[in-house]
């Protein structure tokens, strides 16, 4: 942990079009736009999941493959190869973690006593690893790299100081950008918590919804941000997102941004953004891609690590042969079991996500989907469902891979292969949080030629 401290002065911009005397509430969802090569992208934002129309695609649930398991003409989508042994722990170790002992009380923040007192409301009584390290960090005006994963506490972590910071200067203007908007969504309900008490407003913009409801919110006052970078990105274009005002900005669940392609909008965003500013960079990983970011666009920061241990060795993990008549049958008699009371499917399209849910439903099973082809309250609808256990299952591509969290999930199952193995750690940290146990399924084709993952 970089423990040196520097002080940094920011510059106090002239208010203009984004902070008139008005009331924001816009919400939205993700974004449609271009990655950095041009390439344009779905509208949940993740490459590789766009829908083909109607090519036809084996039982394996591998898209261009034909029922022999040959390519077709035209070639299709390349097979991820990894070792079966990564997908295989079926009797992991519980290793047990160290009680971290806080060295704060949230009174020892030094943070407005309305905001620890809304916190105390909350049932939050003692800091988490990243809210104890990183906040003292914050409220010193320094940038930060916090290595955490999602369920740590880090989004009051950055929350709490920056509405602190605000309260003091209702001229700091603050820019959080996400990888999804379901996580932008959620970051805006905590923030409606902290700032209870507060004259504060926020709005987010995402893509995934009409973007006119957003133009007319950041015409108003807006101490928050919150939005998807391709959203964000177009918002500037179209000067309607005055960047020039913005004093502090937040890169949350960054590795993630990074792998959707991502990078190319978040340095353009940040190339807006006056170097006088207080920066966030939050991430469960640090790729070269990340550590460039953090080279070009932070000042000197403090690196607060609360790494959990590897959720791959925490969670049982099984691998499910399948021939190309009966993976179907298969999962129905899975999830036939009483034990699979919650579970996460998930599948490498939009359309086959959709599809399998639909044949779930026929099937008996209660099923729900989610993938970017569904509107914003379409996807909130479904998620509801789930949590609220009006549906066994939900049936999703990687959007749910981040930034969703349902308690309680039994099994994920990986009825088609992730592409990479970051991604399978994602899909599996579904299940098995909050000190529950959980079990991972992955769907293997018999006639399918593993490699070792290079």
């Amino acid at each position: 942990m970089n423990t040196t401290n520097t002080r940094r002065g920011r510059s106090r911009p002239s208010r203009r079009n984004n902070f008139s005397n008005n009331k924001s509430r816009s919400h939205g969802g993700d974004t449609s736009n271009r990655n950095s090569q041009g390439r344009r992208k779905s509208s949940d934002g993740f490459r590789g999941e766009k829908s083909r129309g109607n090519r036809r695609k084996s039982n394996s649930g591998f898209r261009g493959e034909n029922s022999a398991g040959k390519n077709r003409r035209g070639g299709g989508r390349k097979l991820p190869s990894f070792d079966p042994s990564q997908f295989i722990n079926q009797n992991p170790v519980e290793i047990k973690e160290d009680v971290y002992v806080a060295k704060h009380t949230f009174s020892d923040f030094g943070l407005n006593n309305q905001i620890v007192n809304t916190i105390t409301k909350m049932g939050i009584k003692i800091p988490t690893p990243i809210q104890d390290q990183i906040i003292p960090e914050i409220m010193n005006g320094r940038d930060v790299i916090g290595l955490a994963e999602t369920g740590t506490g880090k989004t009051a972590a950055f929350l709490a100081p920056i509405i602190d910071k605000t309260v003091k200067n209702m001229r700091n203007q603050t820019l959080i950008l996400t990888p999804t908007r379901e996580l932008a969504i959620q970051v805006n309900s905590e923030f409606m918590k902290l700032k209870e008490g507060f004259n504060l407003y926020s709005t987010t913009c995402v893509g995934g919804m009409n973007i006119r409801p957003q133009i007319k919110s950041l015409s108003r006052t807006n101490h928050f941000i919150i939005g998807t970078p391709g959203r964000i990105l177009d918002l500037i274009k179209r000067g309607n997102l005055k960047t020039q005002y913005i004093s502090t900005i937040v890169l949350d669940e960054a590795d993630r941004m990074l792998d959707m392609g991502f990078i190319g909008d978040i340095r353009k965003i940040l190339e807006t953004v006056p170097k006088e500013r207080h920066t966030l960079f939050f991430s469960a990983t640090m790729s070269d891609e990340a550590n460039k970011i953090v080279n070009d666009f932070l000042k000197n920061p403090a690196e607060i690590s609360v790494k959990k241990k590897d959720i791959t060795n925490s969670i049982a993990q099984d691998v499910v042969m399948f021939t190309n008549d009966n993976k179907y049958s298969t999962l129905t008699s899975l999830l036939s079991k009483p034990e699979f009371r919650k579970v996460i499917i998930f599948g490498s399209m939009k359309h086959s996500v959709e599809k399998l849910s639909k044949e779930l439903n026929q099937f008996g099973i209660r099923s729900e989907s989610l993938h970017g082809n569904k509107n914003h309250t379409q996807r909130q609808r479904a998620l509801s469902k789930f949590k609220a256990g009006q549906a066994q299952v939900l049936v999703a591509t990687d959007v749910a891979a981040r930034g969703i969290h349902v308690d309680s999930v039994s099994h994920v199952i990986n009825y088609d292969l992730p592409g990479t193995f970051n991604d399978y750690v994602h899909r599996i940290g579904r299940t098995g949080r909050a000190n529950k146990k959980g079990m991972a399924l992955t769907f293997v084709p018999k006639n399918f030629g593993f490699g070792k993952r290079r």
